[in-house]
């Protein structure tokens, strides 16, 4: 079982679980509906769509209320520390937590109990709180930005606020900033690094590039970078390895933008809405590709 965890910045919510829905421009989790504009509730608005045509069961969901100030996200902690040990999820996806070592550690205690020991996915806050515990590699993606990149890169700093100023974060330097954060133990396993060319690398080496198609107009439009994490998440739940999940990921986010024919004013939920179609579409190509080879 896929399980995706977050906040949404709705303090008033606390802690909401269940399994999740979608309709549209909303995601529901049990007796609650959320907005799709960005953050968690994009993440799970693209899995589900991807999950629409994978087959797959709707997530599990975990929300926390939170607006920066930690509250929801120590209810979340505090109700994986108690459910992981005995729930039965195979994958497992942090998102917008606010970060906290101490119940980080505990989490990944609890997880690591598990036989066998679920998959582990980390994005936004909590990926900053397995690098800064000194654990990275003990996940299996972490999915970054060039911006996030950088901080994974800074072997001493402590906070992303704290990233030195000579680790620069444009997109050319990608590269070395994946060595370096392999190099010094503060990468996961694999990582996807999501910007205007969208970069793959497991175990230190860099797999693939995706730079194609290019939608200018996509990057304005915050909420991108959630939905290529769900996407990975869907696939990865439906048994597709980690780098070929992120490659297809990647593919089909890009691919849904062009889609969605886009203005910098257009909303997340549009690219969302031309998931199912885009990813249908790639592997329907991929198919047609491996019938035709000798």
């Amino acid at each position: 079982m896929l399980a995706l965890i977050g906040t949404v910045p709705e303090p008033e919510v606390g802690l909401v679980e269940g399994e999740a829905g979608r309709e549209p421009g909303f995601i529901r989790v049990g007796s609650r509906r959320f907005p799709v504009t960005r953050g968690t509730p994009a993440l799970i608005a693209a899995c589900l769509a991807a999950g629409e045509v994978l087959g797959t069961p709707p997530p599990a969901v975990f929300l926390g209320g939170d607006i920066g100030r930690g509250t929801g996200s120590r209810l979340v902690y505090r109700r994986l520390v108690d459910l992981l040990p005995q729930g039965d999820f195979s994958l497992v996806v942090f998102h917008y937590l606010q970060p906290d070592v101490d119940w980080h550690n505990r989490i990944l205690l609890s997880v690591e109990g598990r036989s066998p020991r679920p998959i582990l996915i980390a994005d936004a806050g909590f990926m900053y709180a397995a690098k800064m515990s000194g654990e990275a590699p003990r996940y299996d993606l972490f999915t970054p930005d060039a911006g996030e990149l950088a901080f994974l890169a800074d072997e001493e700093a402590p906070h992303p606020f704290y990233t030195r100023g000579f680790i620069l974060h444009e997109e050319q330097n990608v590269p070395e900033l994946i060595l370096r954060a392999f190099r010094h133990g503060n990468a996961a396993r694999c990582l996807l690094v999501k910007g205007r060319v969208d970069t793959i690398a497991c175990e230190g080496r860099i797999l693939e590039t995706i730079a194609s198609p290019c939608v200018e107009a996509l990057e304005p439009i915050g909420g991108t970078g959630d939905t290529l994490t769900g996407l990975v998440a869907a696939l990865v739940g439906a048994g597709r390895g980690i780098a070929e999940a992120a490659g297809i990921a990647a593919r089909v986010n890009r691919i849904a933008g062009a889609l969605a024919d886009p203005t910098p004013r257009t909303p997340v939920q549009a690219l969302i809405e031309q998931i199912p179609r885009a990813l249908r579409s790639l592997l329907d190509s991929a198919a047609r590709l491996h019938h035709s080879e000798p």
